[in-house]
């Protein structure tokens, strides 16, 4: 009867034992996950989206997750959505040294984005920049699933002939209508009125009227005798340059 006790209580203590190792064992991996922080790091991004920042351990990676809300408008909800990273950020030294700041500086550049989760594909902190990919934290997936549009290229169109509607076959299709080009207005010059000649009435049968030509006034020419005797005149009273002259109006008064 003492010896069914004494096996009935080493099983019971052995039970005993292995329960305890299996809850210290959870434990651990418990603590393992949060091990590296319970408080969380809290920011806002440009759009005053709430965001949270929680890191835990999954494996030989480092895992974030980056949870947001937006501002309700009116009786509608904001939006709410959230993203994971991965990485293994403890091949940085700086990390091992402050694990903490390299999530802040990450942090630092999500809030610069209206959407925390549309930003890069891989965020290299300052700290820790020049240390390959495999120490950055990736950009592992997100919901609602968001999707960058890559930009593309308008490919050049060649413009196809048309064809009017209804149109038979062996008809003339007319050309397009091109409105004409106004010409600016100027405005015309006076022009001075000339005057027309007259045009002489001529009846039938009737020839034209010559102008009667008007008697003028005849002066009698001086004689040979008055011509002698006013030169005469002229180279006694005149000066010889003037005798000319003299002789002409000397004759003139004597006719």
């Amino acid at each position: 009867m003492r010896a069914g006790m004494r096996v009935l209580l080493l099983v019971l203590a052995a039970v005993c034992v292995s329960h305890a190792q299996t809850n210290n064992s959870s434990n651990d991996n418990k603590q393992q996950q949060r091990s590296i922080w319970d408080d969380p790091i809290r920011f806002s991004t440009k759009s005053k989206d709430t965001c949270t920042m929680v890191v835990s351990g999954a494996g030989d990676y480092t895992r974030l997750r980056v949870s947001c809300k937006g501002l309700s408008q009116g009786q509608t909800p904001g939006r709410s959505y959230y993203c994971d990273f991965q990485g293994k950020p403890n091949l940085c030294r700086p990390y091992n040294l402050n694990p903490r700041h390299y999530f802040t500086q990450m942090m630092w550049d999500m809030r610069k984005v209206s959407h925390a989760c549309q930003g890069p594909k891989v965020y290299r902190p300052l700290m820790c920049k020049k240390y390959p990919d495999e120490a950055q934290m990736t950009f592992l997936a997100s919901w609602p699933k968001t999707t960058t549009p890559k930009p593309t290229t308008p490919k050049p169109t060649t413009p196809k002939p048309t064809t009017p509607k209804h149109s038979k076959p062996g008809q003339d299709q007319r050309k397009p209508v091109v409105p004409a080009q106004t010409k600016p207005v100027t405005t015309p010059k006076p022009v001075k009125p000339q005057p027309q000649p007259v045009k002489p009435q001529t009846g039938k049968g009737s020839q034209p009227r010559k102008p009667t030509p008007k008697p003028g006034k005849t002066t009698p020419r001086p004689t040979d005798q008055s011509d002698t005797k006013s030169s005469r005149l002229a180279s006694e009273y005149c000066w010889k340059s003037f005798h000319g002259i003299c002789s002409y109006f000397i004759s003139w008064f004597q006719n």
